[in-house]
């Protein structure tokens, strides 16, 4: 049935569509104002279905023609889409329609980015296509032909036939529209060859615009290794005979898995040593690898409803971290995930947007890209695979491809593998899926000596804060990871995975010698909070002799919180005994240089805003940023001498490789550099920006000037170097707004958005700017209220061009009910505003009724 704009979608009113496809033919007439676009689809009825219309989505299309089995017909068009009277039997659907790509500014079905014809078709983008039933679970083969004089003319599936002005492409594996890809423009393609394991040879090409082609081999080698990686580590092989990746400037996302047509934003596949920093490497690595690994769990096997959508991205974000670790380092990389975790989805599952893994209803589906469903949902895998034991995840893996390829999935589907293959039964297990919030984990500890060796006892009890629409919450399903250490360091009990299912639930250690300290939540094995209280000199002793990566690095993150908040409430903080262990852990060569890197950051001002908010305080951003600032000082002043060596020694010989090893040390020095400067007015800094042969050097130090205010040369330097590089230059603009001052942010972005080279209709060049105003937490929320209005005042002006940005980067505003009564005054002020500007979009409409109602 069609849908209202407004209406909310349910979980519990899914049914099946009426009909099925069997196959889908498409005719493309490329024009940038009137593109015609032919269809012929034929149908069936499907089986057991309730009955009702026939319906077909379709927006913002101008119907030219329509047939049934050949014959006229006129359906009946709203905004949404048409129905129509069709036959009891099979039959074939033709139409006509016209559509305009290049006055699409939302970048959603097919539009133009810069004389270039592409499509963006996840969520709901193929219904301003043309009409079908635009929904995940109608699967089917496709079949289409472009016309146009453009020289590169790319659809889905293998190419079946071209000519003097025409390409057509054949798709034989089933799909659902969202899947659906053209590009078509002045391309040139990067090449390469893959073998699979079988023998298939594949050809593999990323297209780009000419003079982009020095930026693909990166991409090309991530593609090779991740096809590779998931044959040997899933046994997942590619499936057509060709694989084409191209590279957009305008697109709302990352990048989109569409089957054998990947579309990527520039940013996430264009890579060199001189425009590309170590992160955006790996960044890259990942995002490749992540939409490559979805020709299987995503495309061959999908997700029935949009509800489902965790099935494919969690999994999928799951199986790109475990690439990225093998690539580099498991442990590294843990430790980043959980920063991403805790600065985004924790801060998502605090707050007005809460929802579960899988959500119960929704009003426009691209609101619900989300760290929940993307990284807890990747956490909930993790969860499942600590619990099940490695060999019986890849069994169950095994029985999941085999049972449901060509299927579209729900979570239930998900689980009865597992169920199926270890004979567990997961009911509990589900709740993850189904309950929002992020729950806390109180810790007591008991011990008790004796003749044969003393018990020592972890009392753990779980609760989950009630969040929007939920306020009960049930026991979950806990993974909770530990190990014991000795007085003297020694690991007593190596890691042991307690299953914690109840409310309150008691876990004994017998037999050992001396009351151990315990290392609790390894790995992190859970996506909780974890409450328990534990002294300074503790927090030190694990930093020290820790034998889990990720918990001597979250000893180090807790001592320095701890120096924060005291010192923002005037108290006494334990300073000395922090910078002394932090000391010896940066000077300690058997640790890797990447992880000495992570130990050396301090914990970011939303981070800590969010960790005073928890403990009942109200955060004061610019007292937050004036005591990081202060704890940076102190910390260059106390180990000048030693960052000043590693400066020296992380430099890195040679020509400039991206790989995990080099990429560690000029993390290292980097982080030595940050500090030092704060020292030496920058001297480092500058000969290192001039002398610079790659993009990691010079903008780590073009950021170091800038975080002391000596970056003006620097900058226009900078700017009369890549000026002609758009992506680069996305980094010139959102390095300034990141990292202003709290008190001339606000001036700084508005002076940016009447920069000639502010193109606020570009999504990385809008996100660099305002987003970057967003990001910089002391500098947003300046007491003057500036930054508010101006965040306000652009994104009123976004919501008509680009309704699915707009909405995200409302977002901002989330966390507005952790501050003062006068900057939630001013944040409730522009809500409103926002929320009453006429014609507001559906997607931001939904966004701040949410975060108002909080």
């Amino acid at each position: 049935m069609p849908q209202d704009a407004a209406q909310t979608i349910y979980l519990a009113d899914y049914a099946p569509f009426t009909h099925t496809v069997e196959q889908v033919h498409l005719t493309f007439r490329l024009a940038p104002g009137a593109t015609r676009v032919l269809s012929r689809i034929s149908f069936a009825p499907t089986p057991n279905a309730p009955a009702g219309p026939f319906f077909l989505h379709g927006e913002q299309l101008n119907l030219i023609s329509a047939r049934i089995d050949g014959a006229p017909v006129t359906p009946e068009v709203t905004a949404t889409g048409l129905t129509c009277p069709v036959p009891d039997g099979p039959f074939t659907w033709e139409a006509e329609v016209e559509i305009s790509p290049e006055t699409n500014t939302a970048l959603e079905g097919l539009y133009m980015s810069r004389s270039m014809y592409c499509t963006q078709c996840e969520a709901e983008g193929f219904r301003k296509i043309t009409f079908y039933p635009d929904r995940p679970d109608v699967m089917a083969p496709f079949t289409v032909r472009i016309e146009s004089d453009l020289p590169v003319l790319l659809s889905n599936g293998n190419p079946t036939g071209n000519g003097d002005g025409w390409a057509e492409w054949t798709d034989p594996w089933p799909k659902p529209a969202y899947l659906f890809a053209l590009v078509a423009g002045e391309l040139v393609n990067h090449a390469d060859r893959f073998t699979t394991a079988s023998g298939r040879d594949v050809e593999l090409n990323i297209w780009v615009r000419p003079g982009d082609e020095h930026k693909c081999a990166f991409g090309m080698d991530a593609l090779k290794r991740s096809m590779q990686w998931d044959e040997e580590v899933y046994g997942r092989e590619y499936d057509l005979d060709v694989f084409n990746i191209v590279a957009v400037d305008d697109f709302n996302m990352g990048a989109m898995e569409n089957k054998g047509l990947n579309i990527f934003n520039s940013s996430a596949v264009l890579a060199s040593p001189e425009t590309s920093t170590d992160a955006n490497f790996e960044r890259i690595e990942g995002i490749i690898a992540h939409e490559y690994f979805h020709n299987w769990t995503g495309n061959r096997i999908t997700c029935r409803d949009w509800f489902q959508l965790c099935l494919k991205e969690g999994l999928t974000v799951f199986r790109d971290q475990q690439f990225t670790g093998d690539m580099r380092s498991h442990a590294v990389k843990r430790i980043e995930d959980v920063l991403m975790l805790r600065g985004r989805q924790f801060r998502e599952d605090n707050g007005p947007l809460a929802h579960p893994v899988r959500p119960e209803s929704f009003v426009e589906i691209n609101n619900f890209y989300t760290a929940t469903v993307y990284e807890k949902g990747a956490e909930v895998i993790g969860m499942l695979k600590r619990l099940v034991g490695d060999d019986a995840y890849y069994q169950a893996l095994d029985l999941y491809f085999d049972r449901h390829d060509g299927q579209a999935c729900t979570i239930e589907d998900w689980l009865k593998v597992f169920e199926d293959t270890t004979g567990r039964d997961l009911s509990q297990f589900k709740r993850w899926y189904a309950q929002a919030g992020t729950p806390r984990v109180r810790v007591d500890e008991a011990w008790s000596p004796g003749p044969k060796g003393g018990t020592y006892t972890l009392h753990l009890r779980q609760t989950t804060p009630p969040t929007p629409g939920q306020p009960d919450k049930e026991p979950l399903v806990i993974p909770v990871a530990v190990g014991l250490l000795s007085p003297n360091g020694d690991e007593v009990v190596p890691t042991q995975v307690l299953e914690f299912t109840e409310v309150s639930q008691a876990f004994k250690f017998e037999g050992l010698a001396s009351r151990p300290v315990p290392s609790i939540l390894r790995g992190f094995s859970a996506p909780v909070i974890l409450e328990r209280q534990s002294s300074a000199d503790e927090r030190a002793f694990l930093l020290a002799h820790d034998t889990d990566p990720f918990n001597k690095w979250e000893a180090g993150r807790g001592l320095a919180k701890d120096v924060l908040s005291r010192t923002i409430a005037g108290k006494p903080a334990p300073t000395a005994s922090f910078v002394d262990a932090l000391h010896a852990m940066a000077a300690d060569t058997r640790l890797d240089p990447a992880f000495r890197a992570l130990a050396l950051r301090l914990p970011a001002q939303d981070d800590m805003a969010q960790t005073l908010f928890d403990s009942g305080l109200t955060p004061d951003p610019l007292q937050i940023y004036s005591a990081l600032r202060h704890l940076r000082e102190t910390i260059a002043a106390q180990m000048g001498g030693l960052l000043a060596d590693l400066y020296d020694e992380m430099a890195v010989p040679g020509p400039y490789r991206p790989d995990a090893e080099d990429s560690g040390r000029r993390s290292l020095r980097q982080a030595a550099l940050s500090y030092l400067t704060l020292i030496d007015g920058g001297a480092r800094a500058r000969t290192q920006f001039a002398g610079a042969d790659n993009m990691t050097e010079q903008l780590g130090a073009l950021s170091c000037l800038l975080d002391i205010g000596a970056a003006d040369t620097a900058l226009a330097d900078f700017r009369t170097q890549w000026q002609n590089d758009r992506l680069v230059m996305d980094k010139w603009f959102g390095l300034q707004v990141s990292l202003a001052p709290p008190d001339t942010a606000a001036v700084r972005a508005n002076a940016l958005t009447e920069d000639r080279d502010f193109d606020w209709k570009n999504p990385n060049r809008f996100r660099a700017v305002i987003g970057g105003l967003a990001m910089n937490p002391a500098g947003f929320h300046d007491p003057s209220g500036a930054s508010y209005a101006l965040v306000t005042d652009w994104l009123i002006r976004l919501d008509p061009v680009n309704p699915q940005t707009t909405a995200r980067m409302s977002t901002a505003f989330e966390t507005w009910k952790r501050y003062d009564a006068d900057r939630q005054g001013m944040i409730r002020e522009n809500l409103e505003r926002l929320a009453a500007t006429p014609g507001l979009s559906r997607d931001t409409t939904e966004m701040v009724s949410r975060i108002l109602a909080a």
